[in-house]
């Protein structure tokens, strides 16, 4: 059991000073759900831990105006039955209905969830783990150690955005609905308040994958802001998992749909489950635009989304399964009403 010291700041400002003051060490927790694991899988080593869950005010959710704005601390639950949410952004509420459990979505936050790390096997039981016998290299883990992932065991592992030190998938549902809707989030730090798209806020892994996420140290995510669009209504999150629930996506596509009659005008379409980040596809964007929305034209985009996939040795199934989830969730959208 490593020590660590502990901190439960009442104001943003506070957790930002505390940060500041306790040093490199430190970590905020919200939820939980994410870091408490990564302690215990030796990951994770925290000196300083700053609660963050008594900064009040810091949970609300607002739907009126212009733009939906979820504030860090909202439950995941709270968000996924919003009613605004689900009757206007249902592919909002379904990438957070179909996270995790329902106890996990009652007690974890959006802003902590867009932090989550991998679940590669190999990342999560490497070297210096807990487990009996985990001698496997993981560059997010140590860098510069190799990744065992690359010419091992890749079924889970991501077919775009790899780099020769790291094919580790992205996790997360909830980031890859945002990144389809142009969502940014609302950043604190020591020099203020600043935004950034939610798509930015992911590196890929090039050389440096231990660096998952562009936020500076002590910054914090205050809120997440989705700019309201009519086509919230004709939108879903698709997820194909090995099980009906508790399961991360082995294939996932975040789609919302601007139509005229059955011709598509624009298209917003993200990927999850399938590579090193929340993956937007520009390319099927591209190709349904101006479209008759059919099934040809449908899993031609799902393809073009998927033109530059490079499988490994297990996960070739990934690019066809992808293409085939891009397009059953361009039919689920578009039968969706925009009124």
């Amino acid at each position: 059991m490593r020590s660590f010291s502990y901190a439960r700041p009442e104001t943003a400002l506070a957790a930002i000073q505390a940060f500041a003051s306790a040093g490199s060490g430190a970590r905020y927790i919200a939820g939980g759900t994410t870091l408490y694991d990564l302690m215990k899988l030796d990951i994770e080593h925290p000196q300083h831990l700053i609660d963050v869950t008594a900064i009040r005010g810091l949970d609300r959710i607002e739907t009126s105006g212009d733009r939906l704005r979820f504030e860090a601390l909202a439950p995941m639950s709270a968000i996924a039955a919003n009613q605004t949410v689900l009757r206007d952004y249902p592919v909002l509420a379904e990438a957070l209905s179909k996270a995790a459990s329902q106890q996990l979505r009652n007690m974890a936050t959006v802003g902590g969830n867009l932090l989550q790390r991998t679940r590669c096997l190999y990342f999560r039981n490497g070297a210096g783990g807990v487990s009996v016998g985990n001698t496997y290299p993981c560059n997010k883990r140590e860098p510069g150690s190799g990744c065992a992932a690359i010419g091992g065991v890749d079924r889970g592992q991501a077919v775009l955005g790899q780099s020769a030190s790291c094919t580790a998938v992205s996790p997360g549902d909830w980031p890859v609905a945002l990144v389809a809707m142009n969502a940014y989030v609302e950043v604190l730090g020591t020099s203020g308040t600043k935004t950034l798209p939610v798509a930015d806020l992911y590196r890929m892994p090039g050389d440096t994958p231990h660096l998952e996420f562009t936020l500076q140290p002590g910054e914090m995510i205050t809120a997440i802001v989705v700019p309201k669009t009519p086509a919230g209504r004709r939108s879903t999150y698709h997820k194909i998992r090995d099980r009906e629930s508790y399961a991360f996506a082995l294939a996932s596509a975040a789609v919302a749909l601007e139509m005229d009659g059955d011709r598509v005008t624009r298209a917003h379409i993200a990927l999850g489950g399938v590579a090193t980040k929340p993956w937007r596809a520009t390319a099927a964007e591209a190709a349904l635009a101006g479209q008759q929305l059919t099934p040809n034209t449908a899993l031609a985009a799902g393809h073009a989304a998927f033109a530059d996939a490079r499988p490994g040795r297990h996960n070739a199934f990934k690019i066809k399964l992808g293409a085939r989830t891009v397009a059953d969730a361009l039919t689920i959208a578009a039968a969706r009403s925009d009124t």
